[in-house]
């Protein structure tokens, strides 16, 4: 067994003094040792008088630590006052006795060093009852066997901290773990040096097993900071790591500070064994604002990727739900049904359904009026489908629903089937908005049955006329035609503003929403208002610019989907090691995106209608039309006709004279110029240009190029 370096000098030097004790009063009995021997024991008698007048605890530890100058100076006084060594050698054997007795109680290692004797490099012993010695630093106080053995083996671990253990309490069932109730062993002084190391250094366990906490003071007990409550739990914390509860893997994994959602608490975990879906609801407390989640780093805590589309949260207040997916849901197909698209008595209806298994609606009216629409996707994100989800719940509402198209495409074909009036181009768009400008001023002064005039309610009864959607696909296609485009745009937003007021509902659907695209911020703005808006399939690059254009905030912009969501296919090192190519990449995302009824988006799969079979049965049997004195008015107007024809005479502007023929200075355009005639806007609009090619365009207008 290894000892102190303090403890073996020592005893070197008391076996060295003793022939020097014995010899030095014999031979030379006038000697300067004689001398400075009894100096040191008068000193030894002096520190013996003060530790027995000193009112502090430890006066035996100091009597002890003079004893080897005083018994020196015995020792020295007795072989002076003997004949030679004195009878039978008695001053070889004093000496001798008083080595012996400084080797074996070393008052200066053993009790000068109480603060900071070195714990040996010794496994840490079981805290079971056994026998022990009584601690020197602190009497016995009547303390349970448990907290005097655990006293005893602190004092023999050099009292990390400078502390005392005041009590000791074993953990039920767990044979090495405690708590301890330290307090510093000076009274009136702050514990300052106890860290975790320490302690662990103690017992011998993990940084990470030991817990210091601050002691409340409480009846009959001191608190403040000359105490400190310390848990030592190495068996706890093994079986945490190994078996942990749900509430210790959620805090240790999820809700510690830096973890995916910190601060939170784990409440309940609920399993949905028919739509193989794990639900995992919690909470943060009120004080911490806000929960704050990393999806990505929530993904690796559940052991999945996000890309994968298994993981969706949904936060309402304080309250977590975090959904996990056996499979993605967003790569199942939710076939339309006539019962799904069917509004309900607020106008809603199911679009598709969100990633946490919420149906997902949409609505036909809002409490402002008729609702708008607004489609945006890419070519081949699943912008028909969605269109003709929305169409059909407008006819099964018995609105009237018209439908243009800046080209033809063989989905919109099959809806154009069960719409009043369906058409292609740029020029069949035009005369659809002016007749819709027409009738928002002949909708405003039709009687009610009440005899007034009022503007639409769903909930108003005697209304003299339908609810009228009108739907306009690749919008921006057509809105940056040279001959109409301008005054298509004008158009569509003074419907925008207005129509709500008057049952007419402006659908506009294409591949961008950005004002640099040529989409004014106003027409974006009113949509954006008046409708639901969805977004599908946006390419990660766009995602920040397009919500941004939507108006959602910068801390609810989501981040993109994945390419697909079916899960890579395994085993790519063995087919790169035997040179074979990868799997085709599985494209299961058109219909999948987002749904924004508020400021946050939802990640939705939309409804699938499947084309490929006739589609009559998600419409209802008799396609709605206008009242027969709306057409009348339009026809009155000369914009009610077969708006697939040539432009006629006059219709877009002055017809060109013999001089434009000539070459003349008149530098209208052909086609464009002039007021239409259903009241529609002039067509050289100059704050609508918002692009380079649009500014391109005014000035080959203005130039009669």
């Amino acid at each position: 067994m290894s000892v102190p370096r303090s403890v073996a000098l020592e005893r070197t030097l008391y076996t060295l003094a003793a022939p020097v004790l014995a010899a030095a009063p014999n031979l030379a009995p006038d000697s300067p040792v004689n001398t400075v021997v009894q100096l040191a024991g008068a000193a030894g008698v002096g520190g013996w008088i003060l530790a027995a007048k000193s009112d502090e605890s430890g006066t035996g530890r100091k009597i002890l630590r003079w004893s080897p100058l005083v018994f020196a100076a015995a020792v020295d006084v007795a072989a002076r006052h003997t004949p030679g060594f004195g009878p039978y050698c008695l001053d070889v054997w004093l000496a001798a006795g008083w080595a012996a007795a400084g080797l074996l109680v070393m008052p200066f290692s053993r009790h000068a060093r109480r603060r900071h004797r070195p714990a040996l490099a010794t496994p840490a012993p079981q805290l079971q009852p056994a026998a022990f010695e009584a601690s020197v630093a602190q009497p016995d106080d009547g303390a349970d066997p448990f907290t005097r053995q655990v006293r005893w083996l602190w004092e023999n671990r050099g009292m990390p901290g400078r502390t005392i253990v005041a009590v000791a309490t074993a953990h039920e069932g767990m044979p090495n773990d405690l708590t301890l109730i330290l307090r510093a062993s000076e009274p009136g002084r702050p514990i300052s040096g106890l860290t975790q190391e320490v302690v662990a250094a103690a017992f011998g366990v993990d940084v990470t097993d030991v817990v210091i906490k601050d002691v409340v003071r409480t009846y009959g007990r001191e608190g403040g900071p000359s105490w400190k409550e310390v848990d030592v739990t190495p068996d706890a914390n093994e079986r945490r790591r190994k078996a942990p509860t749900a509430h210790e893997w959620w805090a240790d994994r999820i809700g510690a500070d830096g973890g995916p959602v910190p601060g939170s608490r784990f409440v309940r975990e609920v399993r949905d064994h028919a739509r193989r879906v794990t639900h995992y609801i919690a909470q943060v407390p009120d004080e911490l604002g806000a929960p704050r989640v990393s999806q990505h780093a929530l993904a690796a805590a559940l052991k999945t990727k996000y890309d994968e589309g298994r993981l969706f949260v949904t936060v309402d207040g304080g309250q977590v739900l975090v959904s996990l997916w056996d499979s993605s849901p967003l790569a199942q197909v939710f076939p339309a049904t006539r019962e799904l698209l069917t509004p309900d008595k607020d106008g809603r209806w199911v679009t598709g359904y969100l990633g946490n298994g919420q149906p997902a609606r949409n609505r036909v009216y809002t409490d402002r009026g008729a609702a708008h629409g607004l489609f945006v996707a890419p070519s081949g994100g699943g912008k028909t489908q969605l269109m003709a989800l929305h169409v059909a719940a407008d006819a099964l509402y018995g609105a009237v629903v018209m439908l243009a198209t800046e080209a033809p495409d063989a989905k919109t074909a099959a809806l154009g089937r069960h719409t009043a009036r369906y058409g292609v181009g740029a020029l069949y768009m035009i005369r659809l908005l002016r007749a819709l400008y027409a009738l928002m001023e002949i909708r405003g002064e039709m009687v009610w049955e009440d005899g007034e005039v009022h503007e639409w309610d769903p909930a108003r009864p005697g209304c003299p006329y339908r609810m009228l959607s009108a739907y306009l696909d690749e919008f921006l296609s057509a809105a940056r035609n040279g001959d109409y485009g301008a005054e298509i745009m004008d158009l569509a937003e003074l419907v925008s503003v207005k129509g709500r007021k008057y049952a007419v509902g402006l659908k506009v659907a294409g591949q961008s929403v950005y004002v640099q695209d040529g989409f004014t911020q106003l027409l974006c703005e009113n949509l954006r208002e008046n409708c639901i808006p969805v977004v599908l399939k946006v390419a990660p690059k766009k995602i920040t610019d397009m919500f941004k254009a939507l108006g959602i905030p910068p801390e609810n912009i989501p981040d993109p989907l994945p390419r697909s969501f079916s899960p890579e296919e395994a085993g790519r090192i063995e087919r790169v090691m035997r040179g074979e190519p990868e799997p085709p990449a599985n494209s299961n995302t058109g219909g999948a995106g987002w749904i924004i009824e508020g400021n946050q988006p939802e990640v939705l799969r939309t409804l699938y209608m499947d084309f490929k079979v006739p589609i009559d049965g998600y419409f209802p049997d008799t396609v709605a039309t206008l009242t027969g004195h709306e057409i009348r008015e339009l026809e009155a107007r000369d914009l009610w006709f077969d708006w697939t024809e040539p432009p006629r005479p006059g219709e877009f502007g002055p017809e060109p004279t013999d001089d434009d023929e000539d070459g003349g200075w008149d530098d209208e355009p052909k086609k464009r110029g002039g007021k239409p005639r259903g009241g529609g806007q002039s067509a050289t609009r100059r704050d609508t240009v918002t692009s380079t090619r649009q500014a391109l365009e005014a000035i080959k207008n203005l130039s009669g190029v």
